[in-house]
């Protein structure tokens, strides 16, 4: 029987049991398992397990470009600070912030999405855009001081987030406060 949308299924599958168990219990069987198929359903579909982590981290990063747009959305909206907090907790308190782990973690996937064109480390690097882009255009509607210096701010606000969420904290309010404090 044909399987619909295998792809999605053991995306999705993966990203439960990253969230339910951590980096370290992710592999192929533990991503066909939780999807219900037979472990040659992965390989059928993906030259091998880093190549399927490639396409999944591939395929969120589009998650990431509709949270910016989202958060574009809000420019002079509520306050600057919740906005950034919410956020920041949006993406790191989810199975983002899980796969940035993963990618930090594996040579082999992060050599793989070098290949397909995303330097740095992916994710991590979507969410600085984001957030770059955000207090940008909060500077822009006078929100920040003239001169805020956006791109290091967004640098410290993502690196901090993501300390947040490998300590399973929840603090992003009083990280984004420091970060603009000296932006007024």
């Amino acid at each position: 029987m044909a399987i619909r949308d295998v792809r999605e299924q053991l995306f999705t599958a993966a990203e439960r049991v990253l969230l339910r168990d951590g980096v370290n219990a992710l592999t192929s069987r533990a991503v066909t398992t939780e999807a219900g198929v037979a472990k040659g359903v992965l390989h059928r579909h993906f030259a091998d397990f880093d190549a399927f982590l490639a396409e999944l981290v591939l395929d969120r990063i589009g998650w990431l470009a509709t949270r910016r747009d989202g958060l574009l959305a809000r420019v002079g909206e509520g306050t600057v600070e919740g906005n950034l907090a919410d956020a920041l907790r949006d993406v790191f308190g989810s199975v983002a912030g899980v796969m940035l782990s993963l990618i930090i973690a594996r040579d082999e996937l992060r050599a793989r999405l070098r290949a397909a064109g995303q330097p740095g480390i992916p994710m991590a690097a979507d969410a600085m855009k984001m957030i770059t882009a955000y207090l940008a255009a909060e500077r822009g509607a006078g929100r920040l001081a003239p001169d805020a210096d956006v791109d290091s701010m967004a640098l410290m606000l993502v690196g901090s987030s993501h300390l947040i969420a490998a300590a399973e904290e929840d603090d992003f309010e009083r990280v984004v406060a420091a970060a603009l404090r000296s932006s007024r």
